[in-house]
């Protein structure tokens, strides 16, 4: 009976809202019922320190990029690298390709014109000057339509707005640089499969008001689009770029590619063609490999790239349920992912497309926590890098600037129309990192709810845990391994198969680890920066596998195997 009670009481102190919060949120204006809130200490059995609506279910925004892009690092990883494959027909004889060069595209969102001299120097290492057939490009790897942009809102043509192809190329975005001051309007890059009209009046008047930025209009009623410049503009401004999704990737590729290639001196005879590669008779020439995942990761979440998010889902439908990949196979490839890392706990989890740009995703607090929670325990603070660091980049460079949460915060923000979302990591002045997130649905004004969220996260950094802390001798001690009571004293060794089944900001509890004990199973606690906890040692893979069934069952549903 008094364990019960003990347990009721328990819950209730884990569970209940601390006032410093609650006067936050009664200062803010917002309705508690507009709010939901989870923050816990980081890592496997932190404590609770608040709670509000946390399973209610809401709009996440942007901050479903979470979800998708640690979903990518499980299963491909930081190093993964997204290949363009390039082929050719016919043969190669003194220096000319009797044939076609041919184009493979695998969704690699970031290839741009910077890339160019690379891929033409790698055309030319292979002895081509002269190429007698066709471009033919391979963009079958995705299936998904034709549309250039969501039509999410009124901004059409903007960048975000963007819609995924498999033969991406300058983020879908075509740039005309306007400078006035020197009367020159032109397009950077060659792309001729879109026009520039130049109807713009340079006046005599400050650069400012509706003088500082030539008006825009779109026309798309003609086979090739047309951006019209008009109104007035002052000739005292200085450069202005035009940056609006206008035409196919593909074309604004091909175009590019071919006149890189004629300015190395490599002729192309032929045209633009859009086919499958045919796999009997295409040799390869060679592979174009982007930037490390985990670089293309971190813009996805610090620039909240909503194109980048698009690919990404993309990629894994491709990764588990084969090309070509649609967005409905990106969906169920993240859920799929993230639940057999033992990532996802119970709730309703919409993805859509996984960028955030959606009304009808939806998650709840408790599920985007219980993902930052696994995230950290298996990657630490690498994977919190890849997160906007508070007042120091992304979308949270100048939101903490000048404030105690500068580089004590690494955050994910999600924004829509009555929607203001934050979520990620908080560490205290004592040390102490707290997962947090933050979802505000409200109609009382998202600069409220983004003071409120300021506030909690002010408060988290100076909150002062009663839990007891280890020694500064014991915190400092790097890579010390503590010999805890188990079934086997054998230490950690190399080339040994282990289970982590947690990872701990503090020296992780005797309940804890009596759970390991009544598996039968034997651990040891490691120290480095943080606390992890390893069952093991076992020399085949497979007895680790084994025993990593009956921890994710019983102890954690995020445990995963590790080899040392």
């Amino acid at each position: 009976m008094k364990s019960t009670i003990f347990y009721i009481l328990l819950s209730v102190y884990i569970y209940a809202l601390p006032q410093g919060i609650n006067t936050l949120i009664q200062k803010s204006g917002i309705p508690k019922k507009d709010i939901s809130i989870y923050i816990k200490e980081s890592g496997s059995g932190g404590q609770v320190i608040a709670s509000l609506n946390a399973e209610q279910t809401r709009t996440p925004a942007s901050v479903i990029k979470v979800l998708t892009t640690y979903a990518a690092l499980l299963k491909l990883g930081f190093h993964y690298r997204w290949p363009t494959k390039f082929y050719y027909t016919g043969n190669i004889r003194s220096g000319v390709l009797y044939g076609d060069l041919l184009v493979k595209g695998f969704g690699d969102p970031t290839l741009n014109d910077k890339d160019l001299d690379k891929i033409v120097s790698y055309i030319r290492a292979e002895g081509i000057h002269k190429i007698t057939g066709n471009i033919i490009i391979d963009r079958s790897y995705f299936r998904v339509g034709t549309k250039n942009n969501s039509g999410f809102d009124e901004h059409t043509y903007s960048a975000y707005n963007a819609m995924p192809d498999a033969m991406m190329f300058n983020e879908r975005i075509s740039t005309v640089c306007v400078t006035p001051n020197k009367n020159n309007v032109y397009k950077k890059g060659a792309d001729e499969s879109y026009k520039v009209i130049n109807k713009l009046q340079r006046v005599n008047k400050p650069c400012k008001g509706r003088y500082s930025w030539p008006g825009v209009r779109i026309d798309k009623s003609q086979a090739v689009p047309t951006l019209l410049l008009q109104g007035k503009i002052s000739k005292r401004c200085g450069k202005r770029n035009i940056c609006k999704v206008i035409t196919k990737p593909y074309k604004s590729f091909y175009y590019a590619l071919k006149n890189k290639l004629k300015k190395k001196g490599i002729s192309v005879r032929g045209s633009l063609r859009l086919r499958k590669i045919p796999q009997h008779r295409a040799k390869e020439l060679f592979t174009y490999y982007s930037k490390p995942l985990e670089t293309i990761v971190s813009k996805t979440a610090k620039k909240s790239n909503n194109l980048y998010a698009r690919h990404l889902l993309l990629l894994l439908g491709a990764k588990v349920y084969g090309a070509p990949t649609t967005v409905n196979k990106g969906r169920k490839a993240i859920v799929k992912i993230l639940k057999n890392y033992g990532a996802l706990s119970q709730g309703v989890l919409k993805v859509d497309n996984g960028s955030g740009l959606s009304r009808s995703a939806k998650l709840s607090a408790k599920i985007l926590a219980d993902v930052y929670d696994n995230a950290y325990i298996r990657y630490g603070q690498r994977w919190m890098n890849t997160l906007s660091i508070a007042g120091t980049d992304g979308t949270i460079k100048k939101r903490f600037r000048g404030t105690i949460v500068k580089n004590r915060a690494w955050m994910k923000t999600g924004t829509l129309k009555r929607v203001k979302n934050i979520g990620g990591y908080v560490k205290s002045k004592q040390g102490r990192l707290y997962t947090t997130v933050i979802l505000v649905q409200t109609n009382k004004g998202r600069w409220k709810a983004a003071k409120l969220q300021n506030n909690i996260m002010k408060w988290i950094v100076r909150y002062k845990s009663t839990t007891k802390i280890q020694s500064t001798q014991a915190r400092n001690t790097h890579s010390t391994l503590w010999e805890m009571e188990t079934t086997s004293p054998e230490k950690i060794s190399n080339e040994r198969y282990y289970v982590q089944t947690g990872m701990f900001t503090l020296k992780p509890s005797k309940t804890y680890l009596q759970k390991i004990e009544h598996l039968g199973l034997p651990y040891k606690v490691r120290y480095s920066q943080n606390y992890k906890v390893y069952i093991g040692a076992y020399s085949q893979e497979k007895d680790a596998r084994r025993v990593l069934k009956q921890v994710r069952k019983h102890i954690n549903k995020g445990a995963f195997i590790v080899k040392m």
